[in-house]
């Protein structure tokens, strides 16, 4: 799979992805955007979830383990950097299968982050692999 052109802000957002992370991983370098992978294979409930998020994305110590200061840390300038990010998140449909509300939360957070971040023109990626 192809990945897509992570310079046009405007196509930002949440996206499935199949196959190797490569491509996204290239196309973020291509970017000079920050690249995280998020495995959901060691999440297991809700709170190591969290502390995968936390570990992954080396959230500000502050972070809360919760839905709300999710939402809120990564809507923050000095967490988000200048050049803008790309997520990748593995596992992703065997964790959606497994906790459907947690994933349907998880989702509405990140897309709400990439509108955020596309309406000040910083690039926001999420793959979801």
């Amino acid at each position: 799979m192809k990945a897509p052109d992570l310079t046009q802000i405007d196509d930002a957002g949440v996206h499935p992805w199949s196959g190797n992370v490569e491509p996204i991983r290239h196309a973020a370098s291509h970017a000079n955007l920050r690249l995280a992978t998020i495995d959901l294979a060691k999440a297991k409930d809700r709170a190591s979830l969290f502390a995968e998020l936390d570990r992954a994305l080396k959230l500000p110590p502050h972070f809360g383990h919760n839905w709300d200061a999710l939402a809120d840390v990564i809507e923050d300038r000095d967490w988000l950097g200048k050049q803008g990010r790309t997520l990748v998140f593995t596992g992703s449909n065997a964790w959606r299968k497994e906790h459907p509300t947690d994933w349907s939360t998880l989702e509405d957070i990140f897309s709400e982050a990439c509108e955020f971040w596309k309406e000040r023109h910083v690039p926001f990626w999420i793959f979801t692999a």
